[in-house]
């Protein structure tokens, strides 16, 4: 602290019940005869007599978000302990990296490869930008004499340089921790410039407050591979528009999670009432998704040293998506809860990219809520519209994740699409068929195998615009997987419309794990009674709308 401006800090301090002596008088009166930042650092270290491990935090930087929580920042520091660690946030567009520190960050362990002070833009790719807020441990701090005795010039002694040289040259271990939020740097202004920095992030925070958040995942067909997804196959799938799955999310004092009122019921006619709906859709509805999605969010933001700001939140979801078969109904949810909760906090592609988040999603059905899935549907309500995806076991152990690639969605023929009306679970479908995999049994590993090589096939057909070609893989896969599940497995609901589909030449297979079939007619006069044919067996039938993201941008 500068002479010139000591008093106005001590007042301060007297005013708000702080005591005096922790503000540092370094006595320089002028920028010219400045200390340095770290030779401050180091007379408040000696003066206090710290002996400790010791945060500090620029007194001219202002944060956007005012519900920053600290206690995240030094739990993460706590937990990579022995090391230092640097906060730092994603520059916005305009920002120019020659005005900040830089950051280069190993996105597996967090630990900072490099720190390069206010670089040309040919110098670093980096896009991730350290401000003075730092975390150093009791054991480091001799550090900060070593670096002043070889840094004469006050404009050497800053935090860059010291950075640069125990990250750089001494190879010291420091670890990021990323806050999604930005900045404001006052400098040298005067008091009329931070009060007008402070109203505009405040009257920025109110104007922001009551915005809604929502979003949107859809459901999801299976055309080829599936169930291979599950046992290092390939498979292509499609989001449809039909069926979607919608969040909302708008800040709030407390934390709420409101009940769907058909999904969630809560409040019935009578008793039978309430024995005939948990009879046909069982106890679970969408609320619990939503809670374990939240907790998974917060689990993993705090392993991956990304601090949340305190702002709670109220969520609600809707969705026209059947239950109980087989159109990926739970995962959406999931999906689109966590698109809401990225947008809030500013969790960027960055933090949470798309293969990891398909796989966040499914985390989240089969270590919290123990639902059996697969990847496929996660993937493809991730990346949407028309996907192809490889799941190769060199991949997944190499990358922790699948080759995913988007197709392209142009002229696609007709696809249909029939649910049973009162559908069993669809979860149930799966049968033992993972335990004989497991084992090897040589007619299941074989059929995994064959479900990867028809999906390739698809995708030429697809690629071709051979619609012929792709019907036929259809019925391919139908029968592989009639092979591999037995028919008390597959269950006589879904039999039933595969054969009534067959009876009017249409192909036709599952398009998830049971409770719905997926078919491509290619004779349009056959179409019209076939629907009917549906309806009267009593199956909801409808004509799939395919989702084509790029389309709707």
């Amino acid at each position: 602290m500068r002479i010139s401006g000591y008093k106005h800090y001590e007042r301060w301090a007297t005013a708000n019940d702080f005591p005096v002596e922790n503000v540092i008088n370094d006595g320089s009166t002028t920028l010219e005869d400045r200390l340095g930042a770290v030779a401050d650092l180091e007379l408040a270290i000696r003066s206090r007599k710290l002996q400790d491990d010791i945060m500090v935090i620029a007194g001219d930087m202002l944060c956007a978000d005012h519900n920053f929580d600290i206690g995240q920042v030094i739990r993460f520091f706590r937990s990579k302990q022995p090391g230092e660690l640097i906060i730092y946030y994603e520059m916005e567009e305009g920002e120019k990296s020659s005005s900040r520190g830089i950051v280069e960050v190993c996105a597996d362990t967090h630990r900072i490869k490099r720190f390069l002070e206010k670089p040309t833009e040919d110098l670093t790719s980096s896009r991730l930008a350290s401000v003075v807020f730092y975390c150093l441990q009791k054991d480091s701090l001799s550090h900060l004499s070593d670096f002043l005795e070889l840094q004469t010039q006050a404009s050497d002694r800053s935090f860059g340089r010291f950075w640069e040289q125990f990250i750089n040259e001494k190879q010291l271990d420091v670890f990021g921790m990323k806050l999604p939020t930005g900045f404001q740097l006052i400098g040298q202004v005067g008091l009329p410039d931070y009060t007008k920095w402070l109203t505009h992030f405040s009257s920025k925070q109110q104007d922001s407050a009551a915005k809604p958040i929502t979003c949107r995942s859809y459901a999801r067909v299976g055309l080829m591979g599936n169930p291979s997804d599950g046992f290092n196959g390939k498979t292509i799938a499609m989001s449809i528009s039909n069926f979607w799955a919608e969040v909302t999310l708008v800040e709030s004092q407390s934390l709420v999670l409101v009940p769907h009122p058909l999904n969630d019921p809560t409040e019935f006619g009578s008793l039978q009432d309430l024995f005939r709906i948990s009879r046909k859709e069982g106890y679970l509805g969408g609320l619990r998704l939503l809670q374990a999605t939240c907790k998974k969010f917060y689990q993993f933001c705090s392993k991956q040293g990304i601090a949340l700001t305190t702002q709670n939140f109220t969520l609600k979801y809707d969705t026209n998506i059947p239950r109980q078969v087989g159109l990926a109904g739970s995962s959406a949810i999931v999906s689109a809860t966590l698109k809401c909760l990225m947008k809030f906090y500013n969790i960027t592609d960055d933090d949470l990219p798309k293969p990891v988040r398909a796989n966040f999603i499914l985390n989240v059905e089969t270590d919290e809520l123990f639902i059996t899935a697969g990847l496929q549907d996660r993937v493809v309500q991730v990346y949407e519209g028309l996907v192809y995806m490889d799941f190769s076991k060199q991949l997944m152990e190499e990358k922790g994740y699948g080759n995913y690639v988007p197709m392209d969605m142009s002229e696609l023929p007709n696809f249909w699409l029939a649910y049973l009306s009162d559908p069993s679970d669809s979860g149930r479908i799966h049968s033992n068929v993972r335990q004989r995999w497991v084992s090897g049994e040589p007619l299941v590993v074989e059929a995994m195998k064959s479900f990867a090589d028809l999906t390739d096939k698809a995708r030429t057909a697809l690629e071709d615009k051979d619609w012929t070609l792709l019907a036929q893989l259809m019925d391919q896969n139908f029968e592989l997987r009639r092979s591999v599940y037995s028919e008390e497995s597959l269950g006589p609901g879904n039999l039933k419309m595969v054969h009534l589909a067959k009876e009017f030449g249409s192909a036709v297979k599952l398009p998830g794990s049971g409770g719905a079939v997926v078919g491509l007619c290619l004779d349009p006069e056959k179409l019209v009674a076939m629907r009917r044919a549906f309806q009267e067996a009593g199956c909801v039938f409808c004509a799939i709308t395919p989702y084509n993201p790029s389309a709707c941008v």
